[in-house]
């Protein structure tokens, strides 16, 4: 499969960030940010943030449980963003002290887990 076969048209400039960042389930997403490194999570970042109101509003036109693949894969990164989107706004340098506590902190379950899921 290209690329260009990952996403929905109109979040090409996303396709790069999917073998890495589009992740099921809130735990692997909580792993992936604290495996990254902070050039990894800011990349993301910058190219994902100014998409995110523009993806979940085409997210929204269906029900989560008829998204398709693609679909499926845009809202995981979506989902990533709001991880990454704490390390690069809020933590800031503080990262990498949180990432090494966020181990004590298993995620056990999200609700997005249970609707996104295929």
């Amino acid at each position: 499969m290209s690329a260009a076969e990952l996403l929905p048209t109109g979040f090409e400039i996303l396709e790069s960030f999917v073998e890495r960042w589009a992740v099921e389930g809130a735990a692997h997403r909580a792993q992936r940010r604290t495996d990254s490194s902070e050039a990894e999570r800011v990349a993301f970042y910058n190219a994902a943030k100014d998409l995110a109101p523009v993806a979940l509003d085409y997210l929204d036109r269906k029900p989560v449980d008829q998204l398709d693949e693609k679909e499926r894969r845009l809202m995981n990164l979506m989902l990533t963003l709001c991880h990454v989107s704490l390390a690069v706004e809020a933590q800031r340098d503080d990262e990498p002290k949180h990432a090494k506590v966020r181990q004590f902190m298993k995620i056990t379950r999200a609700p997005a887990d249970r609707v996104i899921q295929h």
